[in-house]
């Protein structure tokens, strides 16, 4: 299944991790959902294919929309959870840029913060463009570049718990890549051959409790997550205390975290 270096990658960091993305970042991904949805035009009687469904928000509300979906993710854990949650929809495991599906088998395509992950985007949105029958919508979101201030507080609390980051990780190569801008995710769906691409930038407080906040990179999700995985106990105790005397000032009333994030949201048609 995997293209790259970095599709193989992304493969080990996810394998077995859907409950912990569901209890940590699955809700700060939902966020954009619904918007995405509008933006690919899904309505009832539409065939909805959602490609890298992780824990199924999407796939849950195309359905609640009337939608026929289809979910696919590369995760099996992935898929057994979506399985059990959204039993409306057809879940299958398969990833980007290999599906298992007919030319124009589609209405729309959407995937929600897929691009992320794999080694190739312009072949990825060319598969969800191949899929999709012409005149029919793709939407898509992910994180910009630089990230939100949600994210860019994991490398202040290394800065400050004095943690180095991995060097060898491997990344999307240089000429494959595209400018995590709103202007460059327009010109990757522009490149992949879709017609009349825009990108809109979606703000949002994201409210969380600080331990499931912490509790994604804990066991393994995101690059916080690698950070976390090379360390001892005690340099993890380290940075938890920088954890908590960081993320303070985020706090409201109730204990939560209220984290200002962004996401960049593409869509295009099918010509």
């Amino acid at each position: 299944m995997p293209t790259t270096a970095f599709d193989e990658h992304e493969r080990v960091r996810w394998a077995g991790r859907a409950t912990a993305y569901d209890g940590s970042f699955a809700a700060l991904c939902a966020h954009p959902a619904p918007a995405l949805l509008d933006a690919a035009g899904v309505a009832a009687g539409m065939r909805v294919l959602d490609a890298g469904t992780g824990s199924g928000t999407v796939a849950a509300l195309a359905s609640a929309r009337g939608a026929t979906v289809v979910a696919v993710d590369a995760e099996p854990s992935m898929v057994e959870l979506v399985r059990g949650r959204v039993p409306s929809a057809e879940v299958r495991l398969a990833a980007l840029p290999h599906l298992p599906f007919p030319t124009g088998h589609f209405d729309a395509a959407v995937a929600n913060f897929v691009i992320n992950h794999v080694g190739d985007p312009v072949a990825a949105i060319s598969e969800l463009r191949r899929v999709v029958r012409p005149a029919g919508r793709i939407a898509v979101t992910i994180w910009p570049d630089p990230p939100p201030e949600a994210q860019r507080l994991w490398g202040a609390v290394f800065d400050a718990a004095g943690v180095g980051r991995p060097t060898s990780v491997p990344t999307v190569d240089a000429e494959r890549d595209f400018p995590r801008t709103p202007d460059g995710f327009a010109g990757l769906l522009d490149a992949a051959g879709l017609a009349d691409a825009r990108c809109d930038t979606i703000t949002w407080a994201h409210r969380t409790h600080p331990d499931a906040w912490w509790s994604g990179p804990a066991n393994g999700i995101s690059k916080a997550g690698l950070v976390l995985a090379a360390q001892p106990p005690e340099v993890i105790t380290r940075i938890r205390a920088a954890y908590d005397e960081l993320t303070a000032a985020y706090r409201d009333a109730d204990g939560l975290l209220v984290l200002p994030t962004a996401a960049l949201l593409a869509s295009a048609s099918v010509p």
